[in-house]
């Protein structure tokens, strides 16, 4: 009689080093990341009127708004892009970037309870957030797109079809930022609660010092255009609205710092989290 090896051996220890992606174990766990995926969308729509529905009615309504505010009132161009296509667009990367960040920011207290009965990689809950607010995001490009469609039959917008293959490099340029400064926030509420309430006041205040609802070109060659090129998610939205509308400035040395900075935030977000990890139930 023969006896069959396991397959592979899990050993499971609170000594890890403060560098240990252990991305092999991860990919292990993919149908947990999965299922996870899955909860998110059970869990944010549970009980609702419309469910999904918002993630049409949302973007719209705010479309809207910003066109009424920032387009009429206020005056602020948008390079000859059609109003709302202009500001749903923006909403949509937007929507995005800052899901992955205020997801991600509640990893550890949000998901307390099952971290403290059963193991697995905790680095599975950010990545099936970030994967949540990419769906999302997909689902909000249908609107997106089929506006897009309509002033292009009407000649009013011009995309660039070639620069249109750097979307994805741009969806995972910031939900690696937003999964890296998501962790890193929280792994830090697991101590001061305070943090989590100005996850949300502190993401929407980004917004305006990102051109989202206005284009970068508005602050001219000016001070403030310099200021809003520190900002890491300017470059990124520039290269998206380049891309789908034909209109943005691709600024290379910002987009350089865009990068070093998001994989800064990543390597020292999973640092902070594994060490993390290992006592927050203590905590939290």
């Amino acid at each position: 009689m023969t006896v069959q090896s396991p397959k592979y051996h899990i050993h499971i220890s609170s000594r890890h080093r403060f560098f240990d992606l252990n991305l092999k174990e991860v990919w292990k766990y993919r149908d947990l990341i999965m299922l996870f995926t899955k909860r998110n969308f059970a869990v944010r729509y549970k009980q609702t009127i419309l469910g999904p529905a918002w993630l049409f009615i949302n973007p719209i309504i705010s479309s809207l708004i910003y066109t009424f505010i920032f387009g009429k009132i206020a005056g602020i161009g948008t390079n000859g892009v059609p109003q709302l296509l202009f500001y749903m667009s923006g909403n949509a990367i937007w929507a995005y970037f800052s899901s992955c960040v205020t997801r991600n920011a509640h990893t550890f207290t949000s998901n307390a309870a099952v971290f403290g009965k059963v193991y697995f990689p905790r680095l599975t809950t950010p990545i099936s957030n970030m994967l949540t607010s990419a769906i999302e995001f997909g689902i909000q490009m249908i609107l997106v797109i089929v506006f897009l469609l309509y002033y292009l039959y009407l000649g009013s917008v011009h995309p660039n079809w070639l620069a249109c293959l750097l979307i994805p490099v741009v969806l995972l340029h910031l939900g690696v930022m937003g999964l890296g400064l998501g962790i890193i926030i929280s792994s830090m509420t697991t101590k001061y609660r305070d943090l989590s309430i100005l996850v949300g006041f502190g993401v929407q205040l980004w917004m305006y010092i990102t051109p989202v609802v206005y284009p970068l070109s508005q602050a001219g060659d000016t001070i403030y255009k310099s200021l809003l090129l520190v900002n890491p998610v300017t470059a990124p939205v520039e290269v998206f609205r380049y891309a789908l509308l034909g209109q943005g400035e691709i600024v290379i040395p910002a987009l350089i710092w865009s990068w070093v900075f998001t994989l800064v935030m990543a390597v020292f977000g999973i640092m902070i989290f594994n060490k993390v990890e290992r006592t927050f139930m203590d905590t939290v």
